[in-house]
């Protein structure tokens, strides 16, 4: 039987009015779109559909389904026209013509409906097609689909369960773009989805919910973890049972052909594929047409890192690039550390049956862990995708510093999350890394998050979450708007009205000796007095926690700091003392840690069945519910 694979896309959203070339490259000529039938009109010229959201990824289709041969659909009137098939592989910057793929269509004053069968190429990436018209065309109603056994078809309940705090602008668009797009729709996922809210800050009313297919849950706010955890429990309690839980988060902008595509991939999954998780890449809502990641690992020495490099989607070498790469394990053997992010994430609830719920951390970590703990396969298409901030634009050092330190070491000790990877290591690393830059403020709380760690499994079995993190904010470096510091900077000699990112980033030479002492000294905090040669010298730096202007920090005994892309900044002082303080703390806890990590991780470990467990979950949220 004809089972759709994948929509064309023609327009209509503002990303693809901004950025056509995710949709199609006009070689010559011109387009538009027409919203009154939603079709595309082609005039005089050449328009290739080899584009990330267009072309058909057809050797993953051929990977992870039954699929074996492949169709194209499309309506048409208007001018006749010339279509070819068309390919790219890894080696190509520019689509290639599928030899014997030609098709002549004649011209027709009333839409005429073409079905072409694909021509596949050894060692392609991707295929799609062309189209060359001498006079106006329109296109609609443009798919691939497949042939297939109804006996290969699978039974996919799909239930999306988006968690949110006080998000609401995100959240309500995405459930009218779900309701308009996907459950008004003639596709088949249209009487097999149930959108789970899960409103952690209750502030949606039930009626934004409007119907047994988008429901609000009124939630207590115990982070991505808990809403997740609980939207999980919703998906396998629901009727009928879901299949599968996607997982979102509330801050994106959603795409309803990527639950389209989401749901026909899964429904003729390989057997080999059924427990796969399945990962939507991260678009850039600062640059649309940027994929930022779409699987992450940890490195070995503790940090979250995308899998692949990041590419411009309107870049057809990346675009193929994106569906081709494959991971450096044998090289990089941490890069076997994969996780997908939930961001958007499909699980099997088989998974879930069989591995249990997310760990109570709040936020941070918990889809890492969740990924590391049931190793599954994964899988990435393209098409299949969230617009989201990039991190660099949302640091925050109550979630980086905090939540990161203490959660790493919670999921490493209670699961064994990633055991290439030493966090203790990472969290030195970021505790001298702020000392350095006189940021006491945000050192400390990586100190507090290994504090935190050192109390054992009970200190998270009740929901205390919430509020350690309302004081890692409270406690966190405070950034204030820009123009509040220009008076300031001013008298410090500092003009912050003509600066520059690339000034602000440019850095500047350091010798050897000068970088040991550096390191021994923690920029002269320790051991050497250098309060009167460092007295009444500024510089200005990036606020981003992870950079390191070694060559500008050093001798100076203030720092203005700049989010530039934020518009906001701090200014801070050399302070012997407060470093003193905060080291001695971060000595002694990790004195604590190296002593007692054997029988601190025993004790994690003995719990991993309880915190995961569904009756523990219940129990947590009927908790933070009565505080």
């Amino acid at each position: 039987m004809r089972f759709k694979l994948a929509n064309c896309l023609l327009g209509g959203d503002s990303v693809f009015e901004n950025y056509p070339s995710m949709l199609y490259k006009t070689v010559s000529g011109t387009s538009s779109f027409q919203f009154v039938d939603n079709s595309l009109a082609l005039c005089c010229g050449e328009f290739d559909f080899t584009t990330y959201f267009n072309a058909l990824s057809i050797t993953k289709w051929i990977e992870y389904t039954v699929a074996k041969t492949f169709y194209l659909h499309l309506e048409y009137k208007g001018s006749s026209f010339k279509l070819c098939q068309r390919f790219a592989n890894s080696y190509d910057l520019d689509s290639q013509i599928v030899i014997d793929g030609e098709r002549e269509a004649r011209a027709s004053d009333e839409w005429v409906s073409l079905d072409i069968q694909l021509n596949p190429i050894e060692f392609e990436v991707l295929h799609a097609f062309s189209i060359k018209t001498s006079g106006e065309v329109c296109l609609r109603n443009a798919y691939y689909f497949t042939d297939v056994d109804r006996s290969a078809i699978r039974n996919v309940e799909l239930a999306i369960a988006s968690t949110t705090f006080k998000k609401e602008d995100y959240i309500r668009k995405n459930i009218r773009l779900i309701r308009d797009g996907v459950l008004s729709s003639d596709e088949p996922i249209a009487n097999h989805l149930t959108l789970h809210v899960v409103d952690n800050g209750r502030t949606l009313p039930a009626e934004d919910g409007d119907s047994n297919r988008i429901v609000i849950h009124q939630n207590p706010n115990v982070g991505g973890s808990g809403g997740f955890a609980y939207g999980m429990i919703l998906a396998m309690e629901q009727s009928p049972k879901a299949t599968h839980v996607l997982l979102m988060d509330d801050d994106v902008s959603v795409l309803p052909e990527s639950f389209i595509r989401t749901f026909n991939l899964l429904s003729l999954l390989k057997d080999d594929y059924q427990d796969a998780f399945l990962s939507g890449a991260m678009m850039s809502l600062e640059e649309p047409n940027l994929r930022t990641e779409d699987l992450g690992f940890f490195t070995s020495t503790g940090n979250f890192s995308p899998l692949k490099p990041s590419g411009y989607m309107t870049n057809l070498h990346d675009v193929v690039e994106t569906e081709a790469y494959t991971a450096p394990t044998d090289s990089w053997v941490d890069t076997k550390q994969q996780y997908a992010g939930w961001w958007y994430c499909a699980v099997p609830v088989s998974t879930i049956e069989k591995c249990g719920l997310p760990l109570p951390l709040f936020v941070r970590s918990d889809d890492a862990e969740y990924s590391l703990r049931c190793n599954p396969r994964f899988m990435t298409m393209n098409g299949i995708c969230v617009w989201h901030n990039e991190f660099r634009y949302k640091y925050s050092a109550a979630v980086e510093r905090y939540q990161v330190s203490r959660n790493t070491l919670i999921c490493q000790a209670t699961t064994g999350m990633a055991p290439l990877s030493d966090f203790l290591k990472e969290i030195h690393h970021e505790v001298q890394l702020d000392l350095k830059k006189f940021n006491y403020d945000d050192a400390a709380l990586a100190v507090k998050g290994l504090e935190d760690f050192l109390r054992g499994p009970e200190f998270i079995k009740h929901p205390v979450a919430e509020r350690r993190f309302i004081e890692a904010n409270k406690e966190k470096e405070k950034l204030v708007p820009l123009e509040d510091l220009l008076h300031q900077a001013r008298e410090l000699g500092v003009d912050l009205e003509n600066l520059s990112e690339w000034n602000l980033n440019c850095g500047g030479p350091r010798g050897k000796v000068e970088a040991a002492k550096d390191l021994i000294t923690f920029n002269g905090q320790r051991f050497v007095d250098e309060s009167k040669s460092r007295k009444g010298k500024v510089a200005v730096i990036d606020a981003a926690g992870w950079v390191y202007p070694s060559a500008e920090i050093r001798d100076v005994d203030t720092l203005i700091v700049v989010d530039m892309a934020n518009k906001k900044g701090a200014i801070r002082h050399y302070d012997k003392e407060r470093f003193k303080q905060v080291w001695s703390r971060y000595k002694k806890a990790a004195k604590e840690f190296k002593a007692n990590k054997t029988h601190l991780y025993a004790k994690y470990a003995a719990c991993r069945d309880e915190l995961t467990s569904v009756g523990f979950w219940k129990k947590y949220l009927a908790e933070a519910d009565s505080q």
